[in-house]
């Protein structure tokens, strides 16, 4: 996979995973999710999943007391059990909430690299940059910001996320003041960037991208839950009660849906035209003469999920991605 790719985690590399508990037991409910944990991550590109996904999968178990659940033991068939069901759950969790990750490999760097022309033009432009008092010398030190500069777009992962790179520059003492010319710098760059390719050959940085997608999934679990479906009618009969006169059913209710859309699993409507011609094909379709009648909460609640349907029928074929508030 190249460097800065975009991939989406959405349950489906959950769906092989092996479920074998390695012995006969008893395990303790702590140890199976320790279990499922590392097996979700293997198949995850090795990302460590976050608390809150965690935290999500198991409230799907419906498990009423976690500190009693984490200290209890299982027989190895109940134990093997629950390990498919909380990976499950971390796969459906996925599937309503994906995650975006770009996968770091080095192939990126090593595609540079192969390419004279582009990396002397990408040395060319850093050094430009770092030499802010254009002397035509810079400090071996810069050599950091340029990779900083360069970012996880060409490959180059956050110091943060990858404290080999200090090893790395350290290794090729950049931390001194030593000036260099242009090929010297670009001589430099080249051998670190060859160095950082390998190290991530051998292993890989998942970075987690600030995106959220909308693929209808979670609309569709609110729509195959009733209580849910009767709580949200329920605002919005009370919206539709405390509105002003003069605005109609679907007015009311598109209000109400774009205020409450993550809560929904609806995309966000505020400054993103997409979203907004999304919202206006969807009421487009709904019946104009309901507009004018007065809707009972019966007809209401049948409105509100018809909307709702054809949300999720859209998001479906075009999920949409939007950047993380």
């Amino acid at each position: 996979m190249s460097d800065g790719t975009l991939q989406v985690l959405d349950g489906t590399h959950l769906r092989g995973v092996d479920l074998s508990l390695g012995d006969d037991g008893p395990f303790t409910g702590a140890k199976i999710l320790d279990i499922a944990h590392s097996r979700a991550s293997s198949s995850l590109f090795g990302l460590s999943l976050l608390d809150s996904l965690k935290v999500s999968a198991l409230t799907r178990l419906r498990t009423p007391d976690t500190d009693a659940f984490r200290s209890a033991y299982y027989s190895a068939d109940k134990a093997s059990e629950i390990l498919r069901d909380y990976i499950s759950a971390i796969a459906d969790e996925l599937k309503d909430n994906p995650l975006v990750v770009s996968i770091l490999d080095g192939s990126t760097l090593r595609l540079l690299s192969e390419d004279e022309d582009d990396f002397a033009m990408l040395a060319e432009n850093l050094f430009t940059d770092l030499d802010a008092e254009d002397k035509g010398k810079i400090s071996k030190s810069e050599i950091r910001n340029a990779l900083v500069q360069m970012g996880v777009e060409m490959g180059v992962p956050p110091f943060s996320e990858f404290p080999q790179l200090n090893d790395l520059l350290k290794k090729h003492g950049v931390d001194g003041e030593e000036k260099l010319g242009q090929a010297q710098f670009a001589q430099l760059l080249q051998s670190v960037l060859q160095d950082l390719e390998e190290e991530l050959s051998k292993k890989n940085v998942v970075s987690i991208q600030n995106i959220r997608i909308i693929n209808g999934s979670k609309l569709r679990r609110l729509l195959a839950n009733e209580q849910e479906l009767n709580t949200v009618v329920k605002k919005a009969l009370q919206e539709k009660r405390e509105a002003k006169d003069g605005l109609g059913s679907t007015e009311i209710i598109r209000s109400f849906l774009e205020r409450n859309a993550k809560e929904l699993g609806l995309p966000l409507a505020q400054a993103d035209e997409a979203v907004v011609l999304l919202y206006d094909t969807v009421f487009a379709e709904i019946t104009q003469e309901k507009d004018g009648a007065e809707l009972d909460k019966e007809e209401l609640a049948k409105l509100v999920k018809n909307i709702l349907e054809k949300f999720a029928d859209q998001l479906e074929v075009s999920p949409v991605y939007q950047d993380l508030a």
